[in-house]
């Protein structure tokens, strides 16, 4: 057992795979006797879990590494994630970095080294967060032009469902009321179990959410970002008789015409993807339906950013996330001729954002007068007395409210739209026996 009086202090750069990933560490250095170091307090070891998306992605991994051995001049620091994959040379170089990890399967040995006995197979808890995430899988074998993360992670791993369905019920006793599965690549959950080899029983990502909707109680499933050709119709039937599942999905579009589809190398055009949202849209009740979109890449015209206006009008998207085309070496696209200028990308964005606002209250006006249910997540800043939360539909929500109702669900009734969110008015009143305090880690088993 290491000595109690060690500190750490855990930094996570990057998604939500991260996020879950530094979760398992930390779980991992306090049962092993490690506490985590307070404001202002040194720290006798630092993990730092980095991410490499994009080069600022890089060099804010950089960035922070250097900062800890600053504030933190005698630590050890182990660098895992992307980045550290990525270029494990240049990381290795950083100060007081006395290991670099750049497979995660290699974390129990590192960790056992400085006298962490035991890594568990599963989080108790997840830290700053009134949801959880479960990390269902990892890897992605598609080879779209932008992207370098099937470089850092490409292979891929389902964890049985069997460890999921405890995990979740695990997190749902100890008091998370949403539950949102998470991976590198989602829609691919299951793949690997039956890749290759011929007689077995596909189990995937639908199979998955029938399973743990069997799970009694007051909460709910989210799934993070799936792709188009992996919502089938045995997807959509399974999801339209799911209690638990929220109807929203995140369909990654990344584009609405089909040239540039075809620039990016993705596996499906714009006629397939209006098809799949029109079977959601058509099957699934009021679902929100989410999406990402690269602006500006290489070679995109106005045309081409026009039709992708039009898509996201025709697919109905309830929330665009915009990324501007970014440069990433050791991607076809970064090398690709026709670069957009700043000036244009920066145009598009915009005008992109306005369709995105114009969407989004329109989806939220066909709220108005229906029943939402909230997870309260904060205090609202424009109104004392209320809350803020995410409804089922990812729709954020203003309510009335207290610091006892954070972590719980809370059902009310959409009845206005001022400064870009829904308010509700709330069938109960507001929490004044419960906080959101669930059991201690101790006594949560893995």
């Amino acid at each position: 057992m290491v000595s109690a009086t060690r500190t750490c202090r855990l930094i996570t750069l990057g998604c939500k795979v991260n996020q879950y990933e530094t979760q398992l560490v930390t779980e991992a250095l306090l049962r092993a006797g490690f506490r985590e170091a307070g404001d202002g307090e040194a720290a006798d070891l630092c993990v730092v879990n980095t991410c490499t998306v994009t080069e600022n992605a890089d060099s804010r991994g950089r960035q922070v590494v250097r900062q800890l051995a600053r504030e933190n001049p005698n630590c050890q620091t182990i660098v895992t994630g992307c980045y550290a994959t990525h270029d494990p040379d240049s990381v290795a170089k950083l100060p007081n970095v006395i290991e670099v990890v750049p497979d995660k399967r290699e974390l129990p040995d590192v960790l056992l080294r400085l006298g962490v006995a035991e890594f568990p197979t599963g989080i108790s808890r997840f830290d700053g967060h009134k949801r959880a995430f479960v990390k269902i899988q990892d890897g992605c074998i598609l080879k779209c032009s932008y992207c370098i993360i099937p470089h850092v992670r490409p292979r891929l791993e389902s964890r049985s469902p069997g460890d999921i369905e405890e995990e979740v019920r695990r997190l749902i006793d100890y008091g998370y009321q949403e539950i949102v599965l998470t991976g590198i690549h989602v829609g691919h959950y299951g793949v690997d179990t039956t890749r290759g080899r011929s007689g077995l029983e596909p189990f995937r990502l639908w199979h998955l959410f029938q399973q743990l909707d069997r799970i009694p109680g007051n909460w709910r499933l989210r799934l993070s970002s799936i792709e188009a050709a992996e919502v089938t119709d045995d997807f959509i039937s399974a999801a339209v008789d799911c209690e638990h599942l929220c109807p929203h999905f995140h369909p990654a579009l990344q584009s609405g015409s089909d040239t540039v589809l075809a620039r990016m190398r993705r596996r499906y055009r714009v006629g397939r993807f209006l098809e799949t949202v029109g079977k959601m849209h058509s099957r699934l009740p009021n679902p929100a339906l989410t999406t990402d979109i690269i602006v500006g890449f290489p070679g995109e015209t106005d045309d081409e950013f026009e039709q992708t206006m039009e898509t996201c009008r025709q697919a109905a998207f309830m929330k665009i996330h915009i990324f501007p085309f970014s440069r990433r070496r050791g991607t076809r696209a970064a090398t690709m001729p026709d670069q957009v200028q700043a000036s244009v990308l920066k145009t598009r964005c915009q005008e992109l954002a306005k369709l995105e606002a114009d969407l989004a209250r329109r989806y939220q006006q066909a709220l108005l007068g229906s029943d939402v249910e909230v997870l309260v997540e904060g205090l609202a800043e424009s109104q004392p007395g209320h809350v803020f939360g995410t409804d089922r539909r990812y729709v954020t929500v203003e309510l009335p409210g207290n610091r006892l109702d954070f972590g719980h669900l809370v059902d009310g009734r959409g009845v206005a739209i001022w400064n870009e969110k829904l308010h509700a008015s709330r069938f109960s009143e507001p929490n004044l026996t419960s906080v959101f305090a669930p059991k201690s880690l101790e006594s949560a088993t893995t």
